[in-house]
């Protein structure tokens, strides 16, 4: 079930927010000082391409909250609402409910990834 799940969410806009990531985790590993953010950003872009069966827990502590402070300011704030976004188009569908429930799962992921374990 959750791989027809998963080629649903790729249809709807998964394989969009997917690259999303992957050009944001490019841009930000260009510079030294952000390859510690690019890396998140690829391993986040994994899970966004293929979200059914993938579980997001939050932690870290006062080193993940300083480095979600500068990827809100940086980015995480255009792919929080490009979740949002893909969320409500897909509630709009009875067969994109799912998804849009994943979509707003991933918005978390995309404003605090920092301290977040993906299993």
């Amino acid at each position: 079930m959750k791989t027809i799940a998963n080629i649903i969410w790729i249809v709807l806009g998964g394989l969009e927010l997917a690259a999303a990531w992957a050009i944001v985790g490019v841009i930000l590993c260009i510079t030294i000082v952000g390859v510690p953010l690019g890396m998140q950003c690829f391993k986040a872009a994994a899970v966004s391409l293929t979200p059914f069966g993938h579980y997001v827990e939050y932690g870290g502590g006062a080193g993940s909250a300083v480095a979600n402070f500068f990827w809100i300011i940086l980015c995480g704030w255009w792919l929080a609402a490009g979740y949002v976004l893909a969320g409500i188009l897909n509630c709009i569908t009875i067969i994109g409910i799912p998804a849009g429930l994943q979509s707003f799962k991933m918005a978390k992921l995309a404003w605090a990834p920092f301290g977040a374990v993906i299993s």
